[in-house]
């Protein structure tokens, strides 16, 4: 569900004008996420990281209203809930998009995710089942440690959904850290709201 945003009255208004206008209106952060009390729990409890840590960071995402909006015919729509759009990799090393959505019990979002992920690597090509607003578009790379990254765009497409990418956790004197960039919509939300999100995945990864 969506309900149309009050513009007219926001604080932001004129900084969503602006950046609105932009050819490429997105900006990105990269930040590493202390993985150590996250990674540990997964082990003991035999959880998969990856299911662990997608469920916290779209918890996170719902937690912070602005990874809620977005831009439909130059208005601003929040909606109640997001989900995942996810990058599945496969064992011929190849990707599908998958559409996984958020429940906030983990057991229940762990059960319907497994299956959406099992269907996209037992299928090919990319998976383009049409255009979800309501989505964060996240990738993994667990292979590559990085400190920047940049994401293709097609400037004809208004995009509006934020973007996590995922990359190498490494352990240095036993502190397991994982970089994580954020890329967000400036007309929707600045570096403080993107702040808001990351102290709140780090405090969930800290469970």
């Amino acid at each position: 569900m969506k309900k149309l945003f009050d513009l007219e009255n926001w604080a932001r208004k004129d900084h969503f004008n602006f950046f609105n206008s932009f050819d490429e209106p997105f900006f990105g952060v990269t930040v590493d996420i202390d993985c150590t009390i996250a990674y540990e729990k997964c082990k003991k409890e035999g959880i998969g990281f990856f299911l662990y840590y997608l469920h916290q960071s779209l918890a996170a995402a719902n937690a912070i209203e602005n990874f809620r909006f977005r831009i439909e015919d130059n208005q601003i729509y929040v909606y109640d809930q997001v989900n995942a759009s996810a990058v599945i990799n496969r064992p011929d090393n190849s990707f599908g998009f998958s559409y996984i959505d958020y429940f906030s019990d983990f057991d229940e979002f762990q059960s319907s995710a497994k299956l959406e992920i099992e269907n996209v690597r037992n299928s090919n090509g990319l998976n383009l089942n049409g255009n979800n607003a309501n989505v964060i578009h996240i990738s993994a790379m667990p292979f590559l440690k990085f400190t920047s990254l940049s994401h293709a765009r097609s400037f004809s497409f208004k995009d509006s959904c934020p973007k996590f990418s995922f990359g190498k956790m490494t352990d240095e004197n036993g502190k397991k850290t994982m970089p994580l960039s954020i890329h967000v919509n400036h007309a929707l939300a600045d570096g403080y709201h993107v702040s808001l999100f990351v102290d709140e995945f780090q405090k969930r990864m800290n469970l």
